[in-house]
């Protein structure tokens, strides 16, 4: 069976460039201390993985590129497939300690993949014995997995049915028992057949659509033109985030206790877990901007991806099924409080509009777009000369199983999450969640944040703002649609913040959850 892209997973292919690899990565760490004899070996690990190839196509077929793309490509079976090609193992350089776990892991992320197998690869860490908060042989897995093969949703499911519950190895989930079709190399006849076909149908399918989605746009722009919707008119100031991508990327990592952000919640009435997770970044980002004299008087805007699978169950799905919500950050509002109220009833907006409506506008579009059209499209539009300023940063919040998982009987302790960035787009902060905590995962570029660890203590600061924050009742509450200046201005407890800072940085570590 022929099995073809979608445009949404083929664009992951189009955009990718020597600075801008389009693949994810998890980094799940693991105590052995609950493994039998308290050691796994290296050999466990991949006949582990070999046993659990069955859950997911991704594991065994690749990519069936086409000259020039005049069509999307296909997923055909690998007939080479070696699992030992897949998954390598190395140690922390010394000291092997925090520092040298995140530049372990930034390098390991900066590599492209061999685009001419699966799309997959496994990467185990030794020597985490001295990252403080991680038990004695603790080890890493670096699991990349190129977007086009997979996107958040999907992510967790794959993880998960490689987990087990305990450390006796039930799995986590029920697995399928059957194998997949992973394709079949298309015929030279069904390629040319299929790319005319799409070329010829392409233009009036995009023209239906077009007419299908004019009412939407039109309503989008009176409200834009109004000050209405989606928080009101939307500017994207000009940031260090918004500055081309070079191909060396950084990673720092904070975890925090997932029920103090439950807490944070009932602060404001209605607001969500996602949220305070806004709220907690935009106070990062106003910190670390105003620290750096360079805090714009307009709001930061976020893009936060959305699943868009109409129903649970399709997890197992491989390929992306995502949408996005553009969210106002409220970075100029000072006070915590007020900032996470902001950020509620702008959410609230962007929701009841049917939320990320541009983003969804172009997801319906692009399906329509010949596969040769978006190639060099794509080629051009995330071009460092090109690439249109969308937002300030990527938020994304995928929340993952909270009972603890296993594998090999080794237990998962910590989590992290990176994503690709791109020109214009260098900053990206992954919030996964995982048996009573959340990690907050930076991914960004050494030339625009070269002083990552600062903005780690940048978000451990908002946090602890937010959580001893006093609840609003009989203040002033904030208003989304028009903060006032004053607020743009320096908080009056900001040199405070500033000498602790200067004096003794606090260094968050990575098992603050525990």
């Amino acid at each position: 069976m022929l099995h073809q892209l979608s445009a949404q997973d083929a664009q992951f292919l189009y955009i990718q460039t020597a600075e801008n690899l389009t693949h994810v990565m998890a980094v799940y760490v693991y105590d052995p201390s609950t493994a039998p004899g308290k050691k796994v070996r290296f050999k466990d690990i991949i006949e582990h993985v070999r046993s659990r190839l069955h859950i997911s196509p991704v594991f065994k077929r690749k990519l069936y590129r086409l000259p020039f793309d005049i069509d999307h490509p296909y997923w055909v079976e690998d007939q080479h497939f070696d699992i030992e090609a897949h998954i390598s193992h190395g140690r922390l350089p010394e000291p092997g300690d925090w520092r040298q776990f995140c530049i372990h892991v930034a390098r390991h992320f900066s590599k492209p993949m061999d685009m001419n197998r699966p799309l997959w690869d496994m990467y185990v860490v030794e020597g985490l014995d001295r990252v403080e908060g991680y038990g004695k042989g603790s080890y890493a897995i670096l699991t990349r997995v190129h977007h086009s093969a997979i996107d958040g949703a999907s992510a967790a499911y794959f993880f998960t049915a490689l987990s087990d519950m305990d450390n006796k190895g039930t799995p986590a989930i029920e697995v399928p028992t059957s194998d997949w079709d992973y394709g079949d190399v298309p015929s030279s006849s069904d390629v040319m057949n299929r790319a005319i076909s799409s070329n010829l149908s392409s233009p009036v399918k995009l023209a239906n659509a077009m007419i299908k989605l004019t009412p939407t746009l039109w309503d989008a722009t009176q409200k834009n033109i109004a000050g209405e919707g989606e928080g009101g008119s939307l500017t994207v100031p000009e940031t260090r985030f918004n500055g081309a991508v070079s191909p060396h990327k950084m990673f720092e990592a904070v975890s925090f206790d997932l029920n103090d952000l439950k807490t944070m919640r009932t602060k404001v009435e209605g607001a969500t877990i996602n949220d305070v997770v806004l709220t907690i970044c935009s106070g990062a980002l106003r910190k670390y901007l105003m620290k750096h004299k360079e805090l714009p008087k307009e709001t930061l805007v976020a893009v936060a991806p959305v699943n868009a699978r109409k129903r649970t169950g399709q997890e197992n799905t491989p390929g992306n099924k995502i949408t996005a919500m553009t969210v106002k950050l409220w970075t100029n509002i000072a006070n915590p409080l007020e900032r996470l109220e902001a950020v509620r009833n702008t959410t609230r907006e962007t929701k009841a509009a049917k939320s990320g409506l541009s983003a969804r506008i172009m997801t319906d579009l692009t399906q329509h777009i010949p596969g040769a059209t978006m190639a060099g499209v794509a080629k051009i539009l995330t071009s460092e000369r090109f690439a249109p300023k969308m937002s300030n940063v990527f938020i994304s919040n995928v929340p993952g199983p909270q009972m603890p998982m296993y594998m090999n009987g080794a237990e998962l302790t910590h989590q992290y999450g990176m994503a690709p960035l791109g020109n214009g787009m260098g900053l990206f902060i992954a919030t996964p969640s995982y048996n009573g905590t959340m990690s907050f995962a930076i991914t960004t570029d050494r030339r625009i944040m070269p002083d990552i660890e600062f903005f780690r203590e940048c978000i451990q600061s908002a946090f602890d703002q937010l959580k001893g924050a006093k609840p609003l009742t009989g203040r002033r509450k904030a208003k989304a649609k028009a903060p006032s200046v004053k607020k743009a201005t320096e908080p009056k407890d900001a040199s405070v913040m500033y000498r602790r800072v200067s004096k003794t940085p606090r260094r968050a570590q990575p098992d603050k959850a525990k």
